[in-house]
């Protein structure tokens, strides 16, 4: 897919407008197909969200460039392939695992969790679980045990992040939490920090919400487990509270 501008001229004056447009094969031509009308994009917005782009990707790329730039006027030849001699083999998911990895690393996440969970003698650095972890919370929410066994040898995760798929299994994610719970301040201050920094955050107003989970078993190592109104209609197991505090943008802080 590409953001295409489309120049039009009227009454004197020219204006200019994006679409999201896809490159598609028809009677035997490639053409563009418009996905979706963007509207106007004046300069200052392009190099704002440029400027964006830059600050969470670190450095700029080829293909993000080319989203707020004038595309060239000529397309490259199509070139034919046989479509009845093509064979897809261990087809992966890659498009939001990348994106992932891309936001992990734009937030400095790999770097505070290398500083807070430094490598030992495990076979899989704590830090590069947890990269996991969060990275399949954000594309596809499930159980440890899901991830383990289904979703991550289905990813591109395993050449994104140099973690072999048979390495990745759900003590070793379960034990991870156990590790990363010390840490709970130290990833809120970071991430407060690094979220203002990409965003201009103000502090100004703040939102809290809660809710609550409970557990089946006796939780007899909870000491803040206890009995009281359950949202869950489970008055007969023992909850714990759970609080959430935001910006205005919605963006979380502790």
């Amino acid at each position: 897919m590409y953001i295409r501008p489309s120049v039009v001229r009227k009454g004197g004056k020219t204006y200019r407008y994006y679409r999201l447009v896809r490159s598609v094969r028809r009677n035997g031509k490639v053409i563009q197909e418009t996905v979706a009308q963007l509207g106007e994009l004046d300069a200052r917005g392009r190099r704002e969200a440029r400027a964006l782009a830059d600050r969470i990707c670190g450095v700029r790329v080829e293909q993000q460039r080319s989203f707020f730039e004038d595309a060239p006027s000529s397309e490259p030849p199509p070139v034919a392939v046989r479509l009845d001699r093509l064979r897809v083999e261990r087809q992966r998911r890659f498009g939001d695992v990348w994106l992932g990895v891309t936001l992990w690393q734009a937030l400095q996440l790999d770097t505070l969790c290398a500083e807070v969970l430094p490598v030992g003698r495990e076979s899989v650095p704590w830090s590069l679980v947890a990269a996991i972890l969060v990275i399949a919370r954000l594309c596809e929410p499930s159980s440890e045990l899901y991830v383990a066994e289904r979703w991550y040898e289905r990813t591109a995760l395993e050449d994104l992040l140099g973690v072999p798929a048979e390495l990745i299994n759900d003590d070793r994610l379960y034990r991870l939490l156990d590790h990363l719970v010390w840490h709970k301040s130290d990833l809120e201050h970071h991430l407060r920090k690094r979220l203002g920094e990409l965003f201009a955050l103000e502090y100004d107003l703040l939102l809290y919400d809660v809710t609550s989970t409970y557990f089946e078993g006796l939780g007899a190592r909870n000491e803040m487990a206890r009995r009281g109104h359950s949202r869950d209609q489970r008055g007969d197991c023992l909850q714990v509270c759970i609080a959430l505090v935001v910006t205005r943008e919605g963006m979380p802080l502790g």
